[in-house]
């Protein structure tokens, strides 16, 4: 497995704080404009990386409404959709990726793109992306993988769906053809997706099975899922973005506002320096915390000879003094010196 993956001035791995993508998909609504605003809020967020989705219609699918070019699920957002038409809706013109491209480099934000056929990356590719994405719809499409690969660029593949051998046959298909730079994604395509459909877990069996660096694509609603990950191990996260969920569009219900990516990218980096290393005996910050711990003092002053007991021993706060472990060594036995109200104690005190 490649520890660090590096993608433009951004290092990708366990090492490096979560890799946050905000996802455009089709919320631009169709506006160049709105795509552009979208591209400016990504980077007041500050997301690492901007991704859109390459694409036509023409290039998608067929312009056929028979019944398997329809769309039949009543829990789908787009239930009754045909395909051709929600892709005609919800595509990003190939004469806007240069300026939005353009426009998020200039603010310091790492664009890339999802191509959806062969043609898709020789053009992304001219345009000089600098890593590519493969959506878990095409984890099969092995020629779109190959292809892919051999341009030597990174390469993040999201798994919605996809069995274990699936997975594999990809990855074994881009090494082949000269890509070592894979992230895969743990993702559940659904529109939106259950907390309970996230399996998490998941993560690590996949860095460990496939010997490669994984990250998650989340689709389900907030900001939890995708923080959670972080503990199991995910480098990178991915979160569909717009600038208002009221305004609609294709992404919208379960896509992030630009408060919510900000919040994602503040609590995901908060997450990731929370994992440290084993470790026991408190950090070195919390050694002042030790005084409040409770200890053993003299609940009045004690004379030389006298027995000590639990008339004249406390175990109380702070913590500066004898452990209250040793109680039961002191009770009984004499005090070898005058020992004041509230003085420290130590176990010679005991004669």
């Amino acid at each position: 497995m490649k520890d660090t993956i590096t993608v433009g001035d951004r290092k990708i791995g366990p090492g490096h704080e979560p890799f946050i993508i905000a996802e455009m998909s089709g919320n631009h609504n169709g506006s160049k404009e709105r795509a552009l605003e979208i591209v400016r809020e990504a980077a007041r967020t500050g997301a690492d990386c901007l991704k859109f989705q390459t694409y036509t219609a023409d290039t998608l699918t067929l312009d056929c409404r028979k019944e398997d070019f329809v769309i039949n699920d009543p829990k789908s957002l787009w239930d009754g959709r045909q395909l051709h038409e929600l892709y005609g809706e919800a595509y990003t013109p190939w004469e806007w990726h240069e300026e939005l491209f353009k426009a998020a480099n200039d603010l310091g934000v790492i664009a890339f793109s999802t191509p959806f056929d062969e043609s898709a990356v020789d053009f992304l590719d001219d345009l000089g992306v600098p890593m590519f994405k493969v959506a878990s719809f095409e984890v099969n499409h092995l020629p779109l993988i190959k292809k892919i690969a051999q341009t030597g660029k990174p390469m993040i593949v999201s798994t919605g769906m996809a069995s274990a051998d699936e997975i594999e046959m990809a990855i074994r298909t881009a090494r082949d053809a000269g890509c070592d730079d894979i992230i895969i994604l743990k993702c559940t395509s659904q529109y939106p997706a259950n907390a309970s459909d996230a399996n998490l877990k998941t993560i690590e069996d996949m860095r460990q099975r496939f010997d490669v660096q994984v990250g998650l694509s989340d689709h389900t609603l907030g900001t939890g899922v995708a923080v959670a990950s972080i503990v199991h191990g995910a480098t990178v996260v991915e979160k569909h973005f717009t600038l208002n969920r009221a305004d609609g569009g294709v992404d919208s219900d379960f896509s992030l506002e630009p408060w919510e990516m900000k919040l994602l990218k503040e609590e995901t980096s908060r997450a990731w320096h929370s994992l440290g290393e084993v470790h026991y005996s408190g950090t070195q910050n919390e050694q002042k915390s030790k005084q409040f711990r409770q200890s053993i003092y003299p609940s009045r002053d004690i004379a030389k000879g006298e027995l000590f007991s639990r008339d004249n021993l406390k175990i109380c706060r702070p913590g500066l003094s004898l452990e209250p472990r040793y109680l039961e060594q002191l009770i009984g036995k004499t005090a070898g010196r005058d020992i004041e109200f509230g003085e420290r104690l130590s176990l010679d005190d005991a004669g």
